[in-house]
């Protein structure tokens, strides 16, 4: 009888010690089998990543419409700027002294012209204008009384906006290597077509200062504050 159990307690023994080798053997092998991940893998470019030697950019075909011709694409969210229509060749470079665009789109004429005219946000200055001279650095403005350095429209376009391809693009068609599903939600019912930087919004609350200003004695003061108080008024 003891033989017996002693022949049993071995066979139990050696079925564990298969079975673990087993298991030991097979995630052993699980472990090896796993797929790697290659560099050329985790993005876009399918090419060689160190050298630009066999890499095409993806061709981008721009607008050949004469300006006043063009198909309008909405713009992708409020107040977006408007890509361009037409086509550039021989607009480009624009510079100070040199820019086309203005032939067509200065308010005075782009409604006679079939063009989209500035708004008022291009013809108002928003930077300030401090000094520099040999007396030192002053600032035109005091931050500590909520002025602000914005300059009412007037019938020149400001120096900022002369630069018209620092934010409108021609428009163009190409593949798009990733989809896009952005849904624009206009704030104004012609958001799609027309900028708001334009009539009442431009005008009002510039005056940061005086009998029409936005801003109250109180908040000059910034009164609900501790740190808001002036000086000796404890």
């Amino acid at each position: 009888m003891k033989m017996i159990n002693k022949i049993t307690l071995s066979l139990v023994v050696a079925t564990s010690v298969l079975f673990t080798g087993c298991n030991d053997t097979g995630a052993a092998k699980q472990e090896v089998a796993k797929a790697s991940i290659s560099e050329a893998s985790l993005g876009l470019r399918k090419t060689d990543l160190y050298s630009e030697n066999t890499t095409i950019a993806e061709q981008t075909n721009y607008g050949k419409s004469q300006a006043m011709s063009g198909y309008k694409i909405e713009r992708a969210f409020q107040d977006a700027p408007p890509m361009i229509p037409h086509d550039v060749d021989g607009m480009l470079p624009i510079t100070i002294k040199d820019n086309q665009c203005l032939g067509c789109h200065m308010p005075d004429v782009a409604s006679s012209m079939g063009a989209t005219a500035l708004p008022v946000s291009h013809f108002t200055n928003f930077r300030p204008t401090h000094n520099n001279n040999s007396a030192g650095f002053t600032k035109s403005i005091d931050n500590m009384k909520n002025e602000m350095a914005i300059s009412k429209a007037s019938a020149k376009l400001t120096g900022a906006r002369f630069n018209c391809t620092q934010c409108h693009a021609p428009q163009s068609q190409g593949n798009l290597l990733v989809e896009n599903t952005f849904e624009a939600e206009f704030t104004s019912k012609d958001g799609a077509s027309k900028s708001s930087w334009n009539g009442s919004m431009m005008t009002f609350g510039l005056d940061t200062n005086g009998k029409n200003s936005a801003i109250t004695a109180e908040d000059l003061l910034n009164a609900d504050s501790a740190a808001g108080h002036l000086e000796g008024e404890h």
